[in-house]
C-alpha cells in the first residue's frame, strides 16, 4: 500500500480517526496536510509527525463551513507540497435531534460541515488533481446515510448527501483518473462519541456492552479497523477502485 511522497489532505485531522490516519500516512512516507479548528491539537500532531516519523506535515487551522477556508486549505497545501494526490473528507458534526426537534440553525450547522465543506474541499481538490493527472478521494460516511436513527435526522440526511457526492464524482471523473470511494464508518468510541454519551450519563463501558449486543461481530470498531482500507484506497494499489461503498461496521449495516 505505497503512499510514499503522496500529498494527502485530511479534513477533521486533529481528532479521532482523522488524527490516527494522519500519523499512519506520515509513517508510510506521505506528505500530510490536516485541517481542523483545534490549533493546540493540530500543532501537537505536526510536532509528533516530524519528530517520531521524520515526516513532512502541515496543519492549517480551518473553519471549513467557510468556502474561502476550503479553498485556502487546498491552495496552501499545493503551495507547500505541490498538487494533491489524496483527499479524505472526515470532518463532521453529529448532534442528537429528531426531525421534529431540528431547527434551521442546527440544520445549517450540520450541513455546513458535513456536506458543504466536503463539497467544496472536493471541488478545489479536483482542480488540483486534474493538473496532476489523477487522484483519490475518500469520503468517511455513516450507516445513518441509509436511513438513520430517529434522533439523527439532519446528520442522516447530510450523510446521504455525502454519499450522493461520492457517486457523482466517481461517475463523472473516472475518465480523468480521479477516484472517489465511500467508507461506512463503524461505531467507534471517538472523542465526539464519548462527549455525546457523557451528556446522556453514559460512558465507555455502556458503549462497549451495548455494541456487544447490537453489532453482529460483537464489538465496537476502532480507528485501526478503518485505517488500512483508507490507505489502500489512497494508494495506487486501488487504481481501478471507484464508486465503492465499503462497510467497516462489524456487520451492523447488514441489519
Amino acid at each position: 500500500m505505497c503512499i510514499k511522497n503522496k500529498v494527502i489532505i485530511i479534513t477533521g485531522g486533529t481528532k479521532g480517526l482523522g488524527k490516527e490516519l494522519a500519523f499512519n500516512c506520515a509513517r508510510l512516507g506521505a506528505k500530510v496536510s490536516i485541517a481542523g479548528r483545534d490549533e493546540s491539537s493540530g500543532d501537537s500532531i505536526i510536532s509528533k509527525i516530524e519528530k517520531k516519523y521524520k515526516g513532512k506535515a502541515l496543519y492549517i487551522k480551518s473553519d471549513l463551513s467557510n468556502v474561502a477556508e476550503c479553498k485556502n486549505l487546498i491552495s496552501e497545501t499545493v503551495r507547500h507540497y505541490g498538487d494533491i494526490d489524496g483527499l479524505v473528507n472526515y470532518a463532521g458534526y453529529l448532534p442528537v435531534s429528531s426531525i421534529i426537534d431540528t431547527e434551521e440553525e442546527l440544520f445549517d450547522e450540520v450541513f455546513n460541515i458535513n456536506i458543504k465543506a466536503a463539497f467544496f474541499c472536493t471541488k478545489f481538490a479536483i482542480i488540483s488533481m486534474l493538473r496532476k493527472g489523477g487522484g483519490s478521494i475518500v469520503n468517511i460516511g455513516s450507516a445513518h446515510a441509509y436511513g438513520g436513527d430517529e434522533d439523527r435526522a439532519a446528520y442522516a440526511v447530510s450523510k446521504g448527501a455525502l454519499l450522493a457526492l461520492n457517486r457523482y464524482v466517481s461517475k463523472n471523473f473516472a475518465k480523468h483518473n480521479i477516484r472517489s470511494n465511500w467508507i461506512t464508518m463503524g461505531w467507534v468510541a471517538t472523542p465526539g462519541e464519548l462527549t455525546l454519551r457523557a451528556t446522556q450519563g453514559r460512558g465507555l463501558n455502556w458503549l462497549k456492552s451495548t455494541a456487544k449486543k447490537v453489532i453482529p461481530m460483537g464489538r465496537m470498531q476502532t480507528a485501526e479497523d478503518h485505517i488500512p482500507t483508507i490507505i489502500n484506497l489512497l494508494s495506487d494499489q486501488s487504481s481501478q477502485v471507484t464508486g465503492s461503498e465499503i462497510h467497516i461496521t462489524g456487520g451492523l449495516t447488514l441489519r
